[in-house]
């Protein structure tokens, strides 16, 4: 088989285009192959479909190709040209790469999968020889072709949560589909107008069909869901690790306010503790637990904290909304009456949004997609070192978590 047979089935060319040269530079490491059509040759409009003769040629370019073995390869072609009566002269698009890119349509594919594959665009390029721009253009025409095709799906479970930018209080907010686990719309900052222009990139369709909204206690996006979902106040769910979060923070205020005062007296028993007391028990060591139980049955106010938190824990097993609301009434009326200032406080804080706590036992979701997600944000801001371009953020969040279709056809 000669050179041009052989390229013309790697590059799976189709009539009426052919390779009319193939030429190796080791000087530059690259192998040169000529494209080229018969003369006569009629192609269609691009904005038409009409067939028309060639009309001219546009200059030269070139698209870099798969590598062969250790060389680069380069197509070289003139783009046909076509004179249509209705619109006028247009370039005829080529069927290995798609509109100004200048690489092929499978360089394009195998760049995607070593970009999911490193998860940065510095080491993507080094791996594929390219410059970081052009890498990251790779990247970007994938979001765009990904965000074209995309089409409007049902989203019955979302969740919302913010996710840092930058330093200095700078942050996105993000819409989660829990079933999909993919980040569905992004807009900067995170107060009530970041939230409504976030559900407003949804479509109305998506809007009216969802079901729950899991999220942390922020007001502005309780706000904002009010504001943009139909009958949002009973879809709303409070997520539960916020929650015990909030009444782990009390635990600890409780056991610092205290160790002060026992420390103040020469008495040490809280000294070094305060792991145990925010760790979930079944998650301590057996000598961890052997710790926690001694300074726990010594009747310190900390130790009474730490189990009015465990019961609280409870109340996400209850089986009904119902049932749950009864059991936090009950839980609510033994921690009024302590003299726990931060564990108050919070039996407070909660009383004002049981509603949207205990509707997890109806809805039965939680914001861990939207944590596991950030997660893996981080994880991808920290490799590149941080962003300091938020659109470029945003982008690189939809190509690593948007679940978009990203490979060219």
């Amino acid at each position: 088989m000669e050179d041009r047979e052989l390229y013309e089935q790697v590059l799976c060319l189709n009539s009426p285009w052919t390779v009319s040269q193939v030429e190796l530079k080791t000087d530059v490491e690259e192998v040169q192959i000529q494209v080229t059509h018969p003369r006569g040759t009629k192609f269609c409009c691009p904005e038409c479909d009409r067939h028309l003769s060639c009309y001219d040629h546009a200059e030269e370019r070139r698209w870099r190709h798969l590598d062969s073995c250790q060389f680069q390869t380069i197509l070289m072609a003139r783009a046909p040209r076509v004179k249509c009566p209705e619109h006028g002269v247009k370039t005829v698009p080529v069927p290995w790469a798609a509109g100004s890119s200048r690489f092929t349509l499978l360089f394009e594919r195998f760049a995607i999968d070593v970009l999911l594959a490193t998860q940065t665009v510095t080491g993507a390029a080094s791996l594929l020889r390219t410059s970081w721009d052009e890498t990251w253009h790779i990247l970007e025409r994938a979001v765009q072709r990904g965000q074209d095709r995309k089409q409007p799906h049902a989203m019955p479970l979302i969740g919302i949560d913010e996710k840092a930018f930058a330093k200095r209080h700078k942050y996105a907010t993000l819409i989660y589909d829990l079933h999909r686990s993919t980040v569905e719309a992004i807009s900067d900052g995170n107060d009530t107008e970041a939230g409504i222009a976030c559900f407003s990139q949804l479509s109305s369709e998506q809007i009216a069909g969802v079901e729950a909204v899991a999220m942390d206690m922020s007001a502005a996006y309780v706000k904002a869901a009010k504001e943009t979902i139909p009958d949002a106040a009973a879809k709303i769910v409070h997520d539960r690790f916020h929650v015990m979060q909030l009444a782990t923070r009390a635990v600890d205020r409780v056991r610092r306010g205290e160790h002060r005062e026992l420390k103040a007296d020469g008495d040490n028993r809280l000294a070094k503790t305060r792991y145990l007391w925010l760790t979930n028990e079944e998650n301590l060591s057996e000598e961890q637990t052997n710790r926690l139980a001694a300074v726990f049955h010594s009747t310190l106010n900390t130790g009474k904290a730490w189990g009015y938190k465990e019961l609280l824990r409870d109340l996400w097993n209850q089986p009904t909304a119902a049932a749950a609301t009864v059991y936090f009434k009950a839980w609510y009326r033994r921690v009024i009456h302590t003299k726990l200032a931060p564990m108050k406080t919070l039996a407070r804080t909660i009383k004002q949004r049981l509603e949207n706590v205990v509707s997890f036992c109806t809805h039965h979701i939680t914001n861990s997609v939207a944590e596991g997600m950030n997660s893996k944000i981080m994880s991808i801001k920290r490799r590149v070192g941080g962003y300091r371009n938020r659109e470029n953020f945003k982008t690189a969040i939809y190509f690593y978590c948007g679940g978009l279709d990203l490979y060219p056809r």
